[in-house]
């Protein structure tokens, strides 16, 4: 069927760099003087050399996004400069079908010294479309990267946003059979971000999408394939877009405690679970026992707050613990023992801050970040952080 037929294939794709300038001169010569020769150029590593991008295969078809994420340094931007001929791969084979349009870096494929509109029509026709079809199209793009009061001003003389919006614009409205977006899009503002995702919406029923993102949730929403690498190679590869985005923040998890705001009024002593090995499972109550010590005489018994994580470190729920006691003299212990009901969250990677304040003043005493790292066993992982109890009524007619 045409309109799932691969658009990408890539089987066993690798590059290699230097990590100095001169011996990257030195190989780089070697290399031309064998080619012209006609001698075989050795593909394994020499001195100062490593592998950007290690033995990489995918096929993507059309309708499909995949979704590259590491950390930075883990050779994504190099796969893409590849896939978009930018490099040559030293191993492997990369085939492309079609027009393919590319975000990788700022202002790539514009010529600074042209305004906005030359360069859209610039762009186009490197992608091969002719200037009857480009005029056709030019007001609405215009239109999109609402920049029209500066499409007729030098590129140099935007800012990086400015870049984005027009280079989006471009690449979104001549309709490419093959999307190529790199990071490029966390330089633009909420408004526009929301937008370009409609217009990829818009797009991917009839077309490849490879993006880059070290953004978690725009992952989550396009993307039905994820590749992680790390330094080049592949840790997981796979349809399940959870498991590797679960993968991604083990890599940058920190299980150290992390005191934002101290007063010397109240000492954390210690933090207690009824959870076996900080595990819970979806439904199941459980209990979270914090003690504190008390270094100056108090009017009233601090509130604490309990604040939910998710992996993005985004808040998602609270619970307020308070009592009214008064006189709180110093040495006295206080133990906090609250009940979590019917927990909601989906599986993965949940943190526990803390807070304590004056219930009479909302004055802070104490503020830690991370006291508590646990993990909602279950059966399906799901990017929502929580979903939701419901009594639900379906009829038919």
């Amino acid at each position: 069927m045409k309109d799932k037929e691969v658009l990408v294939s890539a089987q066993n794709v690798s590059k290699k760099f230097s990590k100095s300038l001169k011996s990257s001169l030195k190989y780089g010569a070697s290399d031309i003087i064998r080619s012209t020769l006609g001698l075989s150029i050795d593909k394994k590593l020499r001195p100062q050399e490593f592998w950007a991008v290690d033995d990489i295969s995918f096929e993507l078809r059309r309708g499909e996004c995949i979704g590259l994420i590491g950390h930075n340094g883990a050779g994504k931007s190099t796969l893409l400069k590849v896939l978009n001929g930018l490099y040559a791969p030293d191993k492997g084979q990369i085939v492309m079908k079609g027009k393919i349009g590319a975000l990788i870096e700022l202002g790539a494929g514009f010529n600074p010294i042209l305004t906005g509109r030359e360069n859209i029509y610039n762009n186009a026709s490197i992608l091969g479309f002719t200037k009857k079809e480009v005029e056709e199209k030019i007001e609405s793009i215009i239109d999109f990267s609402e920049i029209r009061d500066f499409i007729d001003t030098p590129v140099q003389n935007y800012s990086s946003g400015m870049k984005v919006r027009l280079g989006f614009a471009v690449a979104a409205h001549l309709e490419p059979d093959i999307l190529i977006i790199d990071e490029v899009l966390a330089v633009g503002d909420l408004g526009f971000i929301l937008k370009c995702f409609s217009k990829i919406d818009e797009l991917l029923p009839h077309t490849a999408v490879i993006f880059v993102s070290h953004s978690m949730p725009m992952i989550s929403r396009i993307c039905n394939e994820i590749i992680l690498m790390d330094h080049g190679k592949v840790e997981y590869q796979g349809r399940d877009i959870g498991k590797g985005i679960q993968l991604y923040y083990n890599k940058f998890s920190n299980n150290s405690k992390n005191t934002v705001y101290d007063n010397q009024i109240l000492e954390l002593i210690s933090v207690q679970t009824d959870l076996l090995n900080n595990e819970i499972h979806r439904h199941q109550d459980f209990n979270l026992i914090l003690e504190f010590k008390i270094n100056r005489p108090i009017e009233e018994l601090p509130v604490l707050y309990l604040e939910f994580k998710d992996k993005e470190q985004k808040p998602i729920a609270g619970i307020f613990v308070k009592e009214h006691k008064e006189g709180i003299k110093t040495g006295s212990k206080i133990i906090y023992k609250t009940t979590v009901k019917n927990p909601l969250f989906t599986l993965g990677k949940y943190i526990l801050d803390i807070g304590s304040y004056d219930p009479s003043t909302e004055s802070p005493y104490l503020r830690i970040n991370n006291v508590l790292e646990f993990t909602v066993g279950g059966e399906k992982e799901q990017w929502i952080p929580f979903e939701l109890d419901s009594e639900n009524i379906i009829t038919l007619h």
